[in-house]
C-alpha cells in the first residue's frame, strides 16, 4: 500500500508538470502548481514514514514492476528502509520548498521557465531512490540532472548563468557516464541489470575496486566532493532560491544515496582500503569546503561551498562505517552509518532554511552581496531569527540538530582505536582533527554571514528600506527552524527511526533510545558518553532568563547615548563597519597562500597626499586552474584533431566502423 501511494505521488508530480505548461500563463497557475506539488510530496512523505523506514524491522521491503522501460523487462521499483529514509528527506524539503515558492514565486519574472520543471525535478529524485534496476536508476538520474539544469538556466541571458549551466551540464554528463560504466561492471558478463541479479553477481577484486572509483566519480561529482565540486558555487546562485535549497539540501543527498546503495548494498563486502579512500576524501572536502566558504561575500556562494563541507562530514561517517564493517565491527559500523544518515537529514533541514532566508533577503533588498546589506534584524526580525537558528545549527552548536549528528560522528571516531589496522589508527584521528577544524571554521563563517547581513547599520539604501516577506515564506522558515530544534533536542527519536537502515546495511543497530530517561542519547554505553538535548535546552533557557532578569533588575537605569563605534574614524558612514572581508582576513592569511594562492598588495599614498590607501587582494582557485582548465584545453585540442574525421570518404568510414566493432568484440571475448 505504501509503495502504491508513493508511485501515485510521483505520477501526481509529473501531472503537475503538465498542468504547469498552460497554467504558468495565469496568475493562479503558480499557487495551483506549487500547491499540487506540496500535496504530492506530503502523500509520498506520509507513505515513506509508514513504510519500511519506520523501524518495522530488517528486510521489510515492497516491490513493484511497471510495464515501462526496457521491453520484456519493465521498470523495477523497491521500497526498503534505506529508500524510505531518503524519500522522507526528499519530500519533507520538497513540500517545504513548494510552500515557500507560493510566496517567493510572486517575484519570479519568468515563471514559465520554472513551474514545468520544478515538479519533474522532485519526481526524478524520488524515482532515483525507488529504482530497483540500473535502467530506471540511470534514467531517473539523468532526468534529475536535466530538469535541475533547466532550473539553473532560468535567467539564461545572464553571462554568469550561461557559464554555470555549461559547467553543470558537463559535470552531470561526466557523472552519468561513470555510473553507467559502474553498473556495466556490476552487471557482469550475464548483463543482469536488476538489482537482485547484481547482488547475486560475484566480481573479481579489481572489478569491485574499479566500481568504487567509478561511483566516487559519478555520485561524488553530483554530491560535490573535492575536487569535483566546481559546479556548486556556480549553479546554486544562478537558480531561484527554492530550487537552490533543493539542489543543495536534497539533490546532493540523492547522490549520497547512490553511493550508499552501490557501495554498501550492490558491490558486495567492502575491501579494507575502501574506507581509507572515502575518509581522506571526506576530511579534505570538509576542510576545503569551509575555507572556500569563508572567502565568499555572496550569500548563495557561501552556502554552496558550505554544502561541500557538509558532504565531507557525511563522507567521514560513511568511511568510518566501511572501516568498521570491513573489520567485523558491526556495532561501530551501525554508529558511524547512523551518524552519517542523521547528518543527511540535518543538513537538508538547516541548509534549506538558510537558502530560504537568503531568498527572503534577496526578495526584500535585491542583494546577495553581504557588503551591501546590514541592519536587517530591525527590518526583517522573523527572517533574522530563523536565519540565526539555521546559522547555529550548521555551526554544530548545541542543542540544535547539527551538533547531535556531528557529536555522533565524533563518538564513532573515539572507538576507532579498536580497529586492528595501524593505518586506520593514525588516519581516523587525523580525520577527526580535520572535522573539528571544519566545525570551528564553520562557526566563524556563520558569525560573519549573520553579523554582516543582519547586524550593524544598513550599508545600502536597499537594506535600509527592506520589509519583511510574505506569510508563506515566513511560515516555512519558522517550521524548518522548529524542526532543527526538535531534531537536536530529541535526537534519540531520529536514531531509532534510522535503526531499520542500520540493520539492513550493517546487520546491527544502536540501542533503543526512546525509552531512556529524560530522552537522553546514549549511542554506546552511559559510562562512555551520553547527550541530553532536552536538559541542555532547559538549562540554557533557565540561565539566560536568570541573567537577563538580574541585569535588568540591578543594572543602572541611566540612559546614555553615543555614536556607534566607528573603528577609530570620525566618519559616521556605514562603510567604517566591519566587513565580510574583515572577518575572512585572519583565516585568509593563515591558509590563503597554500589553498588559494592569495596575494595582497597595499597602495600607500605619499606623506601629505589626500589620496586614499588601497588594499588589493587576489584569490585563485587552484583546483580550477590546475585540474579543470588543463583538461578543457586537452579536450579542445583533441576535438580539433578529431575534426578531420568528418572529411573521410565512405570507404574510410566503413573501415573505421569495422575496426571499432572488431575491437569491441575482442574486448568482450577477453572479458568473458
Amino acid at each position: 500500500m505504501a509503495l502504491d501511494l508513493i508511485i501515485g505521488g510521483i505520477f501526481a508530480l509529473f501531472t503537475g508538470a503538465l498542468v504547469a505548461i498552460p497554467a504558468c500563463r495565469h496568475s493562479l497557475g503558480r499557487p495551483v502548481v506549487y500547491g499540487l506539488t506540496a500535496a504530492a510530496c506530503g502523500v509520498i512523505l506520509t507513505a515513506a514514514v509508514l513504510g519500511p523506514g519506520a523501524g518495522l524491522g530488517p528486510g521489510a521491503a515492497m516491490e513493484r514492476t511497471l510495464p515501462l522501460g526496457i521491453p520484456w523487462v519493465g521498470a523495477h521499483l523497491r521500497l526498503d528502509a534505506l529508500a524510505a529514509f531518503f524519500l522522507v528527506v526528499i519530500n519533507l524539503c520538497g513540500a517545504a520548498a513548494s510552500l515557500y515558492a507560493i510566496g517567493y514565486g510572486r517575484h519570479e519574472t519568468l515563471p514559465g521557465r520554472v513551474l514545468p520543471f520544478f515538479p519533474v525535478f522532485l519526481a526524478a529524485m524520488n524515482l532515483v531512490v525507488l529504482a530497483d534496476d540500473a535502467f530506471v536508476f540511470l534514467f531517473a538520474w539523468e532526468l534529475m540532472s536535466l530538469s535541475s539544469w533547466a532550473l539553473v538556466m532560468v535567467h539564461h541571458r545572464e553571462e554568469e548563468t550561461g557559464q554555470a549551466g555549461y559547467v553543470y551540464l558537463v559535470m552531470a554528463g561526466f557523472g552519468t557516464l561513470c555510473l553507467l560504466l559502474a553498473f556495466g561492471l556490476l552487471a557482469g558478463s550475464d548483463g543482469g541489470y536488476v538489482f537482485d541479479a547484481i547482488r547475486a553477481e560475484t566480481l573479481a577484486g579489481w572489478e569491485r575496486s574499479l566500481v568504487l572509483v567509478l561511483v566516487l566519480l559519478g555520485a561524488g561529482s553530483k554530491a560535490g566532493i573535492v575536487p569535483l565540486h566546481v559546479w556548486l558555487p556556480l549553479a546554486h546562485p544562478a537558480a531561484p532560491s527554492h530550487v537552490s535549497a533543493l539542489m543543495s539540501g536534497v539533490m546532493t543527498k540523492v547522490a549520497v544515496y547512490g553511493l550508499i546503495r552501490i557501495v554498501f548494498d550492490l558491490a558486495g563486502p567492502p575491501a579494507s582500503w575502501w574506507s581509507v579512500v572515502i575518509l581522506v576524501i571526506g576530511g579534505v572536502t570538509a576542510v576545503l569546503g569551509v575555507l572556500y566558504a569563508l572567502m565568499q561575500h555572496d550569500l548563495k556562494r557561501l552556502l554552496a561551498y558550505h554544502t561541500v563541507e557538509n558532504i565531507g562530514i557525511i563522507y567521514i561517517g560513511l568511511g568510518l562505517a566501511l572501516a568498521f564493517q570491513a573489520n567485523d565491527m558491526p556495532a561501530g559500523a551501525a554508529l558511524a552509518l547512523t551518524a552519517a544518515l542523521f547528518h543527511v537529514l540535518n543538513h537538508s533541514l538547516f541548509k534549506s532554511l538558510l537558502f530560504f532566508g537568503t531568498g527572503a533577503v534577496l526578495t526584500a533588498t535585491g542583494e546577495r552581496d553581504m557588503e551591501h546589506l546590514g541592519g536587517l534584524i530591525h527590518r526583517m526580525p522573523v527572517t533574522a531569527s530563523t536565519f540565526l537558528v539555521g546559522c547555529a545549527a550548521i555551526s554544530a552548536l548545541p542543542p540544535l540538530n547539527g551538533f547531535a549528528s556531528e557529536w555522533l560522528t565524533f563518538q564513532a571516531i573515539l572507538i576507532s582505536p579498536n580497529l586492528p589496522h595501524w593505518g586506520l589508527k593514525f588516519l581516523v584521528p587525523a580525520v577527526g582533527a580535520a572535522l573539528a577544524l571544519a566545525a570551528a571554521l564553520a562557526a566563524a563563517c556563520f558569525v560573519k554571514a549573520f553579523g554582516i547581513t543582519f547586524l550593524g547599520r544598513p550599508r545600502s539604501p536597499a537594506a535600509a528600506m527592506a520589509d519583511e516577506v510574505d506569510g508563506f515564506s515566513l511560515g516555512t522558515m519558522i517550521a524548518l527552524a522548529l524542526l532543527c530544534v526538535l531534531a537536536g533536542v530529541l535526537p534519540g527519536l531520529v536514531v531509532d527511526g534510522l535503526s531499520g537502515v542500520a540493520v539492513e546495511l550493517t546487520g546491527s543497530r544502536l540501542p533503543a533510545q526512546a525509552s531512556l530517561p529524560w530522552l537522553s542519547l546514549i549511542p554506546i554505553s552511559p559510562a562512555r558518553s551520553s547527550y541530553n538535548g532536552l536538559i541542555l535546552l532547559v538549562f540554557i533557557t533557565f540561565t539566560s532568563t536568570i541573567i537577563a532578569t538580574v541585569v535588568k533588575r540591578f543594572a543602572s537605569s541611566a540612559l546614555r547615548r553615543s555614536a556607534a563605534w566607528d573603528c577609530g574614524f570620525p566618519d559616521q558612514s556605514p562603510a567604517t563597519q566591519y566587513t565580510a572581508q574583515s572577518f575572512a582576513q585572519p583565516i585568509r592569511r593563515v591558509f590563503g597562500r597554500a589553498v588559494f594562492g592569495a596575494a595582497e598588495t597595499v597602495e600607500m599614498p605619499e606623506p601629505g597626499s589626500l589620496a586614499p590607501a588601497r588594499l588589493h587582494m587576489r584569490l585563485r582557485d587552484r583546483i580550477w586552474e590546475y585540474l579543470f582548465l588543463p583538461v578543457a584545453a586537452a579536450v579542445e585540442a583533441a576535438a580539433g584533431r578529431a575534426n578531420a574525421i568528418q572529411f573521410l570518404t565512405v570507404r574510410s568510414y566503413l573501415t573505421l566502423v569495422f575496426a571499432v566493432v572488431v575491437l569491441l568484440l575482442s574486448g568482450l571475448a577477453l572479458w568473458r
